[in-house]
């Protein structure tokens, strides 16, 4: 199977580029964007060496279906997607924080419980939980936004407003935001036979001041699920939930030893294990959306993409 890992594009318009772990940004006559979604992996901040096919796809197809679903409560810079692989979009000033909301104590916030810590981010986690169960209400623990190929740091609420990273006003709005986004992808994956875990939003500002939604939203690059059927009896009995996330990636890389420090080597990664998790990406989408995915012609990917952006470009 084919993948997109990296190519440099040469678009009509295209003023700029930048190149993130996963995604590439092309700048088009300074108003607008081309994000072109890759099949790179990253995990612990690290991108691994090898593509997964159709990654790029199935997150790109989806943080569409939930930008369209989550449009009344924010505005979001999605515009047009010309090619399965790419969004076209509005330019926005990117705050420089992710904002990290979790239902439940998992991944990162429940190794941080294991070790005894009982604050993250700022924000207090009750005693007596255990790994996968649900916070008494969701808490926000955001983290900084690093450039690639460094990690992004957990920062408190208030470490982010005495450093005047964000504004308290428009900070205010961006808890408001994340709240209400998380509410409607609670409701959303409940529908679906699932459970939205945690998930991440990142948000930007455009010229005259409005704060939009930017990058992705509720993909398993960003989101952690759990399926629903199942879930208390798994809890009572102690035994791992079912997951349809990245995190069984990140669980993979721990298991031989790698979490992203320095000095460690990221595992051999198999062509079986490679089309695992590529299943599990396609299975999300499916399962998330309710429709079938449909992978994209594959023979030439750049060729595609370049054929199909310089169309759309044409006509706009």
């Amino acid at each position: 199977m084919s993948s997109l890992v990296d190519h440099d594009f040469q678009f009509p318009g295209q003023t700029s580029v930048y190149k993130g772990k996963v995604r590439d940004v092309y700048t088009i006559n300074s108003d607008f964007i081309l994000m072109v979604a890759s099949d790179r992996l990253s995990a612990f901040d690290v991108v691994l060496p090898q593509g997964i096919p159709h990654k790029g796809q199935v997150l790109n197809e989806m943080a569409k279906y939930f930008f369209e679903s989550t449009a009344d409560i924010v505005s979001n810079w999605h515009i047009a997607s010309p090619d399965p692989v790419v969004t076209f979009g509005r330019k926005a000033v990117p705050f420089k924080v992710e904002m990290v909301i979790r239902g439940y104590l998992s991944g990162h916030a429940s190794r941080v419980y294991s070790q005894g810590e009982r604050n993250l981010c700022g924000v207090s986690m009750p005693n007596g939980l255990k790994e996968d169960d649900e916070f008494p209400e969701p808490i926000i623990t955001p983290t900084t936004k690093e450039s690639i190929g460094a990690h992004d740091q957990d920062i408190s609420r208030e470490s982010i407003l005495s450093k005047g990273i964000v504004s308290k006003d428009d900070y205010d709005q961006l808890e408001s935001y994340t709240k209400k986004l998380f509410s409607r992808g609670q409701e959303m994956a409940t529908k679906r036979g699932l459970i939205l875990v945690d998930t991440k939003y990142e948000f930007g500002k455009l010229k005259d001041g409005t704060i939009i939604l930017i990058d992705e939203i509720h993909t398993p690059d960003s989101s952690r699920y759990f399926l629903k059927d199942g879930y208390h009896e798994r809890q009572k009995e102690g035994v791992s939930q079912k997951q349809l996330s990245k995190e069984f990636v990140r669980q993979f890389l721990i298991s031989h030893g790698f979490q992203g420090e320095d000095g460690q080597d990221v595992p051999e990664l198999s062509s079986d294990w490679i089309k695992s998790v590529s299943s599990r990406y396609i299975e999300l989408y499916e399962k998330m959306t309710g429709n079938s995915f449909t992978p994209a012609e594959s023979s030439d990917i750049p060729a595609r993409i370049e054929n199909n952006v310089r169309n759309f470009l044409s006509q706009i």
